[in-house]
């Protein structure tokens, strides 16, 4: 009887230890940091060692014509200096920004994050902000959300496209153009991807274009202290996000790019009035500069689905 009271206080003592830890420290329970995770600005808090409001109170640097300069690895980039622990959502919380279900085309084995539990096609569900698409499309999109594992072009080594790319991983900026790059896990299946921007004061109302693009035809302009990129003529075979959220051809993606110090705001906005009930406004990114001179971007392997072909059900291995 005495052991079995010993026990019992040893436990509630290590309960309440527990607790008081989680209490100062509550995203620690999760695996989340607390540094850094408090909202900064639109997006949110930046993660990382250093994160938060020092990142807003350092001095954004600016380019010869004035403007903030967006030049630098954006999110982690790829390898060397960075994990993915560089993007959070309003919230503060982590992202994830794994292709769909984490075992892609180009991945002959995936030694973990297999389980349901942590499928993103799963855990994408707790995102309440998602588009309002027109009546008449509601069966469309529900076969695709139901038949993902066949139908999301991910697995059919399609680029993602604007805007489930989501923010490039690095940006060169000049006097006339911005250069961003796409690669490691943010940036599809593919090994590289790549946009060359035009920010020469040119009207957007005059791009015109027989043909569509995966990532479209786009035109930045400064608003202030925002490079606001508008783009057109996109193909219909990207999705905006994993779930089937599908869109048409007539679909116009606004990004804006907000510097402050040494974090990035990243504020998309979708139309697309041929399956849309409204314009989507999609949940504002915050992202860290990685300085780390080792931060580099890996070169990616060619894409290939090893099992489409042979899938009988709706669960991928």
């Amino acid at each position: 009887m005495r052991r079995r009271v010993a026990y019992i206080c040893v436990a509630g003592s290590l309960a309440l230890a527990v607790a008081s830890l989680a209490l100062a420290h509550p995203s620690t329970m999760l695996g989340v940091p607390r540094a850094g995770v408090e909202g900064q600005g639109r997006g949110g808090g930046a993660r990382g060692g250093g994160a938060g409001a020092s990142e807003a109170s350092v001095a954004t640097p600016r380019t010869a014509d004035g403007h903030p300069d967006l030049s630098g690895m954006w999110g982690g980039g790829g390898g060397g200096g960075g994990n993915r622990d560089f993007e959070v959502d309003a919230q503060g919380n982590a992202l994830d920004i794994f292709p769909s279900r984490r075992c892609g085309p180009t991945q002959v084995k995936c030694s973990e994050y297999t389980n349901q539990s942590y499928d993103g096609e799963f855990t994408a569900r707790m995102n309440a902000n998602r588009p309002l698409y027109k009546p008449e499309y509601w069966d469309k999109l529900q076969y695709l959300d139901m038949n993902t594992n066949k139908e999301d072009p991910i697995f059919a080594c399609q680029p993602l496209g604007v805007p489930r790319v989501g923010p490039p991983a690095r940006i060169l900026q000049t006097a006339n153009d911005v250069v961003f790059l796409y690669a490691a896990g943010g940036a599809s299946t593919q090994p590289a991807e790549y946009r060359i921007i035009p920010t020469d004061g040119r009207p957007f109302d005059k791009i015109r274009s027989q043909d569509v693009y995966f990532y479209g035809l786009s035109v930045g302009h400064w608003e202030g202290d925002t490079l606001v990129i508008k783009a057109i003529a996109f193909n219909d075979l990207t999705w905006l996000d994993k779930g089937g959220l599908f869109h048409s051809d007539k679909m116009t993606a606004t990004e804006r790019f907000t510097r402050e110090g040494n974090a990035l705001v990243y504020d998309v906005t979708v139309e697309d009035p041929e399956v849309l009930l409204e314009p989507w406004h999609m949940t504002p990114r915050r992202l860290r500069l990685n300085a780390s001179p080792e931060a580099f971007l890996p070169e990616g392997l060619p894409c290939k689905d090893y099992d489409h072909d042979n899938m009988v059900t709706q669960i991928r291995h």
